[in-house]
């Protein structure tokens, strides 16, 4: 064993039980003869001498292996050109992670460790023998999730980053990357590893580096997604079923309905699954889940759940236009300019937080004032004075989770209280918190700090009393600006910019969902009317795909 492979395997020891590397059952499962039998009738068998390459970091579409004879060593590289063995895959257990589901750049490389004996098979199959052979799908999908926590836990088969941790871009760049559950190593300036990358790269900070030697300086975020190859490539003129804009809740559940239901699906996604409920840090009163789950969490299982049934996501890039061509089929425009075909659109662009009318705000964006209450965000309130501005649910579970980390959290609201917009249990847990003082009529008014925000000023409005906190982080949960400017007149629009659906959009619509142009829907947030919870934006999703169904079947 190399001294690479001895440090890794020490690591691995001294992990707590919750980490995938202590549930090596689950995460590295020996299938049984019948098991292997089985999967062997979907590939075919090859003699493969030692040393030879199955697959490599960077590349797209590979092969699923599993081992007869011999055995597939796992190899992670560093930016210094040094090369580790992250596992061996031994007799009867099988090779890859997550995105065997997708067409996205793999993260490892795999090199057979001896003459060895395998079965091989490619995506199709793979995918034809995880679905058929239910037992065996349910293993390997286990695997695979917990195969990628590993990575992200242990920063393996990732990127490097160098920077510090409050700098706007440096949150950009880990939010990013966190929420579409890519492995990353966070160095500050100061550290030796982080010194020796700027010694030997130069140029401003933050600096990325990849695993196989590529630096990048501040990168933007699209850049950043066909650099790590985190953007599927898209087939030109490929006709799609369905195109799903926006990967919240609503757009997750249409996804995975429509996808499951034998619909070509492609969700297109500016940056990461979740929308707004993937920046809550618990949602506790989402059915099924009694001890909560972070919307994070949600939108990742969903993710998953959409790939396993075939559907693309188009991420890093928003739709920035929509037409209907003269054959009936909708032509997508998104960032880059690409276009997308697709037979039906489902609209599930959700809504964004609003911003304050406040001199110096924009300058203090991701210098202190934040959109999403995470344990990214989290770590920047350690020992300090918080304000939450909002009455709802998603500034209810913010103030809750933000007051084990924060001294003190400071809920600011414009109306007399919470009752009428936030869920009971979050307004009692609020009002029991001797860490948490729920601010009535009152209004940030003034921020205050040089580079980063340091102070805020709020005004009670009803006794005109002024307050100045020391408080270098605020968190804005008002309001919702519904993601709709994009569509210009392609469908009709509340006065607030909502989608209008349902008879109020055309009298002779079919469907609660339906726009006034016939195979164009909108679900959840964006939909005017809507109930802006994440359950009722899941019912909305899987409901829709109902009337796609019928909308395709009326077009053939």
């Amino acid at each position: 064993m190399s001294e690479n492979e001895t440090a890794v395997e020490a690591a691995r020891q001294s992990v707590n039980p919750s980490d995938p590397y202590a549930r090596e059952e689950q995460t590295f499962p020996v299938l049984s003869d019948d098991q292997v039998e089985r999967i062997s009738q979907y590939g075919s068998i090859e003699d493969l001498p030692k040393g030879t390459s199955v697959f490599e970091r960077g590349q797209r579409g590979v092969d699923f292996f599993l081992i007869l004879d011999g055995c597939i060593e796992i190899t992670d590289a560093t930016p210094d050109g040094e090369e580790t063995v992250i596992t061996t895959h031994a007799r009867h257990q099988f090779t890859g992670e997550l995105d065997l589901f997708n067409q996205r750049k793999i993260l490892v490389g795999g090199r057979t460790g001896v003459d060895s004996r395998v079965v091989r098979l490619d995506r199709d199959a793979f995918r034809r023998m995880s679905s058929t052979e239910q037992d065996i799908g349910e293993t390997i999908m286990r695997a695979f999730i917990l195969r990628r926590t590993a990575f992200i836990v242990h920063s393996e088969a990732g990127v490097t980053l160098v920077g510090p941790k409050n700098n706007r871009d440096v949150i950009r760049i880990n939010r990013f990357l966190t929420r579409n559950g890519y492995p990353l190593s966070l160095y500050e300036p100061g550290s030796e590893d982080a010194d020796r990358i700027v010694a030997e790269q130069g140029g401003d900070l933050p600096i990325l580096c990849t695993p196989d030697g590529h630096v990048f300086h501040n990168p933007g975020t699209p850049e950043l997604a066909d650099k790590l190859g985190l953007t599927e490539e898209l087939v030109d003129d490929h006709l799609r079923d369905l195109a799903i804009v926006g990967a919240g809740p609503a757009g997750l559940s249409a996804c995975v309905y429509g996808a499951s239901e034998a619909l070509d699906t492609i969700v297109i996604e500016a940056e990461a699954p979740g929308g707004q409920a993937g920046t809550s840090s618990k949602i506790e009163n989402y059915l099924g889940f009694p001890t909560g789950i972070s919307g994070q969490a949600l939108a990742g299982r969903a993710w998953i759940q959409g790939q396993k049934f075939g559907a693309t996501f188009a991420i890093a890039r928003g739709a920035t236009a929509i037409e209907q061509a003269d054959d009936g089929t909708f032509v997508l425009t998104i960032e880059d300019n690409k276009t997308i075909r697709s037979r039906a659109v489902i609209l599930a662009c959700g809504a964004t937080y609003r911003s304050l009318d406040l001199e110096g705000y924009e300058a203090y964006e991701g210098q202190g004032i934040h959109y999403a209450a995470t344990a990214l965000e989290a770590q920047f309130c350690t020992g300090t004075q918080v304000v939450v501005i909002g009455g709802g649910n998603s500034a209810g579970q913010a103030a809750v989770f933000l007051s084990r980390h924060a001294s003190h959290v400071h809920v600011l609201v414009r109306g007399a209280g919470l009752a009428d917009s936030m869920s009971d249990y979050l307004v009692r847990r609020i009002d029991e918190s001797s860490r948490i003082t729920l601010h009535s009529r009152t209004e940030v008014t003034a921020l205050h700090g040089e580079r980063m925000l340091e102070r805020v000023t709020w005004t009670n409005r009803q006794t005109g009393e002024q307050k100045t906190v020391d408080a270098p982080n605020v968190f804005v949960m008002i309001g919702a600006i519904p993601n709709t400017a994009w569509l210009d007149d392609c469908v009709a629009l509340d006065e607030s910019g909502f989608v209008i659906t349902g008879p109020e959009a055309r009298s002779d619509v079919f469907s609660p969902f339906g726009t006034s142009i016939p195979g164009i829907f909108a679900v959840g947030d964006v939909r005017s009317g809507s109930v802006k919870r994440v359950a009722s934006g899941v019912g909305e999703g899987s409901v829709c795909i109902s009337d796609v169904h019928r909308f395709l079947g009326d077009q053939t």
